[in-house]
């Protein structure tokens, strides 16, 4: 999209070609006289309008006629979403018998999953960023060995993102984090800058932050003199708040106690000093800190522990590994890595350093003929046990029902959605699997023609107390092959914008009713309202700095996803479980049916879903 024309103008001139059937994104392809290529496209991206309405539909009861479907089309592996996981499983599979025939479904218009790709294009200079899966976290600590060879298969040097992610470039330049103060909430706006908290596994060194000292960053908060004397206490003190009980009783607290109520009631400090924090959770638990236990905050590097006599709750794996294990576009580049590699012909080049700017012709990616197929905007209805040697799979596909026949499945998809797809499971599965109720979150990409604005105003990342947007930052400066992160704030830069939609947390109330309320509440804002308060909220940063959201604000993408991470058990509101763990039951082969997805580990990290992956296609090959 030319840079002088706003989201808005593009749909409103292309309103009655959209009537007649073409999105925008296939309007893009046909203006550059190609196929289409999603990673263009703007507006909503991720769990975009059209994308979910068959799944929803079989939620809601409606039922698909499978009965005249033919399932002619033969395959040895079906494989039920082409995120990380099922493009992981099909490559897998692959490694074991190079010459199966296989074919991906996936509901979206582009493959990845949550791992999806933007692009713009923005006064000459094309600008690529992440709309989800963000990063290899902690490759060095928590990736298995089957996780870093198909890493390796694939080209991907983890030493590489040592001199591909530029970690002096933002503190060269004498920026910091900060925390928006926002009138509503604190009676006036202010930024406040020198952040000295660390992030869980941060990329800015520990000696670069440009933080000021706990009492002059404090100082400037708009709050209570009380409040900024008992932040400044939950910062430094070393005093225990649970005196005189045992280390067990201690961890059981903080499991069984919010981080709000941590600082409220145990240190019993002032609502204000826990509003300072309550939003800061969202970015990495999809939660805001009246839902965080204490003892996660603890080990995610939040104050307020340090005189419990229970070491160091930040020394661990995640923290140790600093977060720089990040293509341009996230983990879409390990997607794009996987179809290369699976898919004849759909794009050139062999590694990592390549991938970023490799052109990828979507024409190809369902061509027949080829061992490996992966098919776009095909949504499964139901998945069942043809015989003891096949498995039929129907979907909807441009309004059609469709179907195809394989000797293996591999279910990719959300595990909330299985029990929908596959007649006969066992009760017991089945209750698992409709226990994994994802978190919902939003990643927005905002492209300006530049980023003086923050260099004037001091900060390259900030917090928002409470807000919309909980976390407001410059991309990640990742340079690779030969594509170049903007190094100049004369240069036109992506800004990443975080929104979460969360409910109040009621104890006592079942906290997954919150999250397919908070996700409905997603699915209902309309484009014009993230527009809006990013417009809003940048002003409120950046204006003091020169930002002109009309004239700065070149294109904005919305990347939504009502089922955003996977979560597991939270000690706030489930108890002990006794046996197995849920997702174990979950995952469990049905027939010649397996399930991977980070699902089956509750974990909503790329290693989980390659891990699924390798034990799916495992548990069907007798590995």
């Amino acid at each position: 999209m030319p840079p002088d024309i706003t989201r808005r103008d593009f749909l409103n001139g292309t309103a009655l070609a959209i009537v007649a059937g073409l999105s925008p994104i296939d309007l893009l392809a046909a203006a550059r006289g190609g196929a289409p290529y999603p990673p263009a496209g703007s507006g909503f991206r991720g769990s975009a309008p059209g994308s979910f309405d068959v799944a929803h539909a079989l939620r809601d009861g409606r039922s698909f006629d499978t009965g005249g479907v033919s399932f002619d089309e033969r395959y040895d592996l079906i494989v039920v979403g082409a995120g990380i996981s099922g493009l992981a499983a099909a490559w897998f599979y692959r490694r074991e018998r190079p010459n199966a025939r296989i074919l991906l479904l996936e509901a979206n218009d582009d493959f990845g999953g949550h791992a999806q790709r933007n692009e713009f294009e923005v006064d000459g200079r094309r600008l690529i960023g992440y709309g989800g899966s963000e990063a290899l976290q902690s490759p060095h600590s928590l990736y298995s060995k089957e996780a870093l060879g198909l890493l390796r298969a694939l080209g991907v040097d983890i030493d590489r993102f040592e001199t591909a992610f530029d970690r002096a470039l933002y503190p060269g330049l004498g920026l910091s984090r900060g925390i928006l103060f926002k009138r509503e909430s604190f009676g006036v706006d202010r930024l406040v800058t020198g952040d000295p908290t660390r992030m869980v596994a941060d990329d800015i060194p520990p000696d670069r932050m440009n933080a000021r000292p706990i009492a002059a960053f404090v100082a400037d908060f708009p709050v209570s003199d009380l409040a900024k004397r008992q932040l400044v206490e939950l910062y430094t003190s070393k005093r225990d708040p649970l005196a005189g009980k045992s280390r067990a009783q201690k961890e059981d607290a903080l499991e069984h106690t919010s981080y709000r109520d941590w600082i409220t009631k145990v240190w019993g400090f002032e609502p204000q000093v826990a509003d300072t924090f309550q939003d800061r959770s969202h970015d990495f638990f999809a939660s805001g800190i009246d839902a965080v236990p204490a003892g996660w905050a603890r080990e995610t590097g939040y104050p307020g522990f340090a005189g419990l006599g229970l070491g160091d709750g930040a020394d661990n794996a995640e923290m140790d590994d600093p977060y720089i294990h990040h293509f341009p576009d996230g983990n879409a580049s390990i997607a794009r890595l996987l179809t290369r590699s699976l898919v004849a012909g759909v794009a050139p080049g062999r590694g990592m350093e390549d991938i970023v700017l490799a052109p990828f012709d979507y024409s190809r990616l369902d061509s027949g003929g080829a061992l490996v197929r992966l098919r776009l905007k095909g949504t499964a209805v139901q998945v069942r046990q043809h015989d003891a040697q096949a498995v039929d799979v129907a979907y909807a596909q441009d309004g059609a029902m469709r179907g195809a026949r394989a000797r293996h499945v591999v279910m990719a998809c959300y595990h909330s959605m299985d029990p929908y797809l596959l007649p006969g499971l066992p009760v017991a599965q089945r209750e698992a699997l409709e226990l994994n109720v994802k978190m919902p979150l939003v990643y927005v990409n905002v492209a300006v023609r530049n980023w003086r604005p923050w260099v004037k105003r001091g900060v390259h990342e900030v917090t928002n107390a409470i807000g919309f947007y909980s976390r407001i930052k410059l991309d990640y400066p990742v340079s690779l092959g030969d594509y170049r992160c903007p190094r100049s704030p004369d240069e036109p830069m992506l800004l990443h914008l975080v929104h979460v939609p969360t409910v109040p947390f009621t104890p006592g109330v079942d906290p997954r009713a919150g999250l397919r309320a908070a996700r409905g509440q997603l699915l209902s804002t309309p484009f014009e309202r993230f527009e809006q308060e990013a417009r809003d909220e940048l002003t409120r940063i950046l204006g003091a700095g020169g930002f002109d959201a009309d004239r700065d604000i070149a294109a904005i993408t919305v990347n939504r996803w009502g089922h955003g991470y996977s979560g597991g058990d939270n000690p706030l509101y489930d108890s002990p479980r006794k046996g197995a763990e849920p997702y174990e039951i979950a995952r469990t082969r049905f027939g010649n049916i397996a399930f991977a997805n980070s699902d089956s580990e509750w974990a909503a990290y790329a290693h989980a879903a390659i891990d699924q992956a390798h034990r799916a296609v495992g548990e069907l090959l007798g590995a």
